[in-house]
């Protein structure tokens, strides 16, 4: 089913020597309309003329492969374009002081661009690469793996039949240090770590992308996932003000907090809801609380939690004693804990207690990205657990994954090593204010939509902490009527389970849909 017709662009930016960067570069004010169709020959390994002395990797700052390939999404074929390749940052010379590389997917039945959405697409860490909704979520190939998201053996790739291209063109952006973007020669790396610094020359990146690619009339998205949220907040925020770009929707898949305070008795209650769901998965509650599903536990829970917890909480040591054994009681028997442990922590549990504490007795560990995960550790006692029970299943299957498909299914050539998680320390996270800066973005752009989407048993992100964050983002309300929240019955990558995939991705499509304005629909309020 596969088209295997490859196209090698490779612009004139090889950096590796000083000669290569002495170079020309090629400019934001000069970008090329095409790229220059070129095959590098390839050294033969075995010949006496091949240089027998180890060279240092290349790093390739602009260059780009092409290749056309279909998948079968909701029961109909879907042609589409796929480029690998690298785009640089440049300075405010114009030089050019990192290497961002991406994988873009565009349909090519498509008769009017203008009215075809893009979606950008970033993960978190901060120092993560895209790899995780690149090959899991929406995009037309993902990893192999079960029904309910765990690695199975033999690694590939196969087909996905809930990715979005059917309605959006997407790229997936790697940012500087991570996957195969680096940063190059001796540019300052205080240029590109950090809150401000990351969205600054990202949205330039994303500037110069949409102007090489001919996308500047489209509807365009963003959707960020974990840090990635923080990153896509500031980025809508950014865009406008200074690339004059306006976005039609932002996608925040368990979002961080966005800068939003949350410090004190709020930041201590909002996990039970949590708690009460991973709970609840595990079958630790009481058999009255088992007995009823999520969907009608948790917003008992996530009242008792805004109307009373933490109203209690703020009292501190001033609530009354009976009060105090009220509360503990309730904790406890929402959490699935016991009392005397809750009230240990004077009725606020840590998130990383509870990972080791709600199946101890069973000698294992819970997850911390995805709750549904368990781990073995040493030995039972302890406050937290040794490892991420659910990242260490995950790595099982990305990295080869993500390793075999752009190397040997997409033919991008390169030793670099893909770093699923680079180096970007330091970063500097102070004076986060993503979230206010996404309000004000809404404030000034009416077909600005956003929509959260969490997974109830991430205990890095949690899902009640999201809908705080939506509620405090937009004190006012004003803007509620284009705030959408959405929540799985998974963690942290809530499509790695498939039901979850297919309702999450369905959940995309209707977003699109009902935030791309109709032909002539204007901005007016």
């Amino acid at each position: 089913m596969q088209s295997t017709t490859a196209i090698v662009s490779t612009l004139a930016l090889l950096v590796g020597s000083a000669a290569a960067l002495a170079q020309a570069p090629v400019g934001p004010a000069e970008l090329p309309k095409t790229a220059e169709k070129a095959t590098e020959k390839p050294v033969e390994k075995n010949s006496d003329k091949a240089d027998a002395t180890p060279q240092p990797i290349r790093i390739v700052a602009d260059a780009e492969t092409t290749k056309e390939d279909s998948v079968t999404i909701n029961g109909k074929l879907v042609p589409y374009r796929v480029h690998v390749g690298t785009q640089p940052v440049w300075d405010a010379e114009n030089k050019p002081i990192a290497s961002v590389f991406y994988t873009y997917y565009e349909r090519t039945d498509v008769t009017d661009p203008a009215r075809r959405p893009l979606l950008i697409s970033f993960n978190g860490g901060p120092g993560s690469a895209s790899v995780w909704m690149h090959l899991a979520y929406t995009g037309p190939r993902m990893l192999r793996i079960d029904d309910e998201g765990f690695p199975i053996q033999p690694y590939g790739i196969v087909e996905n039949p809930h990715s979005i291209l059917d309605v959006a063109d997407i790229v997936f952006v790697d940012p500087v240090n991570t996957g195969f973007s680096r940063i190059l020669e001796k540019a300052d790396r205080s240029n590109f770590f950090g809150v401000d610094q990351d969205i600054n020359y990202l949205s330039q990146w994303i500037r110069g992308f949409v102007t090489r690619k001919g996308r500047w009339l489209s509807p365009k998205y963003l959707i960020g996932e974990s840090y990635g949220t923080t990153r896509v907040a500031g980025l809508a925020a950014r865009l406008q003000d200074t690339q004059w770009m306006y976005l039609n929707g932002v996608i925040l898949v368990s979002p961080t907090s966005l800068g939003i305070a949350r410090e004190g008795p709020v930041g201590k209650a909002l996990t039970l809801p949590y708690f009460a769901a991973t709970a609840w998965y595990h079958k630790a509650l009481a058999p009255d609380l088992l007995a009823k599903d999520l969907d009608v536990l948790l917003p008992e829970v996530e009242a008792f939690t805004i109307d009373s917890l933490i109203p209690a909480l703020a009292r501190g040591g001033s609530l009354e004693p009976k009060r105090r054994d009220e509360l503990i009681a309730a904790y406890a028997r929402f959490a699935g804990l016991d009392p005397s442990v809750v009230r240990e922590y004077n009725g606020a549990v840590p998130a990383g207690f509870f990972w080791k504490e709600l199946l101890r007795k069973q000698g294992l560990t819970i997850g911390r990205l995805d709750s549904r995960y368990r781990g073995i550790d040493r030995q039972d006692s302890g406050t937290s657990p040794e490892f991420d029970a659910a990242m260490a299943a995950w790595n099982h299957a990305f990295a080869p994954a993500v390793n075999h498909y752009l190397r040997e299914v997409l033919g991008y050539r390169t030793d670099l090593d893909y770093a699923i998680f680079g180096q970007v320390g330091p970063w500097p996270f102070d004076g986060d204010r993503t979230g206010e800066a996404l309000r004000q973005a809404m404030g000034a752009n009416p077909f600005l939509h956003v929509m959260v989407q969490s997974g109830y048993y991430d205990g890095a992100t949690d899902y009640f902490s999201a809908k705080y964050t939506m509620w405090n983002m937009d004190p006012a309300g004003r803007f509620q009527e284009r705030m959408t929240w959405k929540g799985y019955r998974s963690g942290h990558m809530m499509y790695l389970r498939k039901v979850d995939l297919a309702t999450a991705s369905a959940d995309i499509r209707a977003f699109i849909a009902r935030s791309t304005p109709k032909e002539g629909e204007s901005a007016r309020r």
